[in-house]
């Protein structure tokens, strides 16, 4: 039971997680919504500009839905585990993030603002303005990153890290790109990894009996 409780998070992602988790909470302390939007939004360049249009797409259903069926096409996930476990870690904390988006209604940054002209946006990125809280982005990112890192074999388990801040950087473009404030992302974040956690850690007391039952 100790050996699968060890292995149930992976602490190359898991401890940066908790760090985000603290520095974001200060962060929210110290600083306004306001101000923290616009020290992302107004630090922008031509490059960041097509970086962030591309890097969010990391956070996309779509995009996760394909990366999840290419781990289903490695022989050791083809199992009914994997499938189960992908399942529950993908729709729980998504469907957590979609009902506090219709319960909050909260305005995007593009609605709170009125398009002001101090914000950096331009015409070819999406233009939303309702349910901003929490970011639907970021809850996918972190729960996808979070439980790929979950199942990386011990001797690449610090690629963990990578995977955390390739999440993170969806929660900076969400941002940079207007659909949120910070509070968006972070609570989205927070969605995503801890539910992630959780559901994983509980699927891996199974493992062993799923894993049986490989799907060939």
């Amino acid at each position: 039971m100790v050996k699968k409780l060890n292995r149930s998070y992976n602490p190359w992602f898991f401890f940066p997680f908790l760090l985000w988790i603290v520095a974001g909470g200060l962060l929210q302390l110290y600083f306004t919504n306001e101000q923290l939007f616009f020290a992302v939004n107004n630090h922008y360049t031509p490059f960041a500009d097509v970086v962030m249009y591309y890097t969010t797409w990391l956070g996309e259903g779509w995009f996760i839905v394909i990366l999840i069926l290419l781990l289903f096409a490695i022989s050791r996930f083809r199992n009914l585990w994997f499938f189960i476990t992908a399942t529950m870690c993908s729709l729980i904390p998504f469907g957590m993030q979609q009902g506090l988006k219709e319960y909050f209604k909260a305005p995007r940054p593009r609605a709170y603002f009125h398009d002001s002209a101090v914000m950096h946006f331009l015409p070819t990125w999406p233009s939303l303005v309702n349910n901003s809280f929490p970011s639907g982005h970021s809850e996918g990112a972190f729960s996808f990153f979070c439980f790929a890192s979950l199942l990386l074999p011990e001797k690449y388990r610090r690629y963990g890290l990578l995977f955390f801040l390739l999440a993170l950087s969806v929660c900076y473009s969400r941002i940079y790109l207007t659909a949120h404030f910070f509070a968006d992302v972070y609570a989205g974040s927070i969605i995503g990894g801890v539910v992630t956690t959780l559901v994983y850690s509980v699927m891996y007391q199974f493992k062993d009996r799923f894993e049986k039952n490989k799907i060939d």
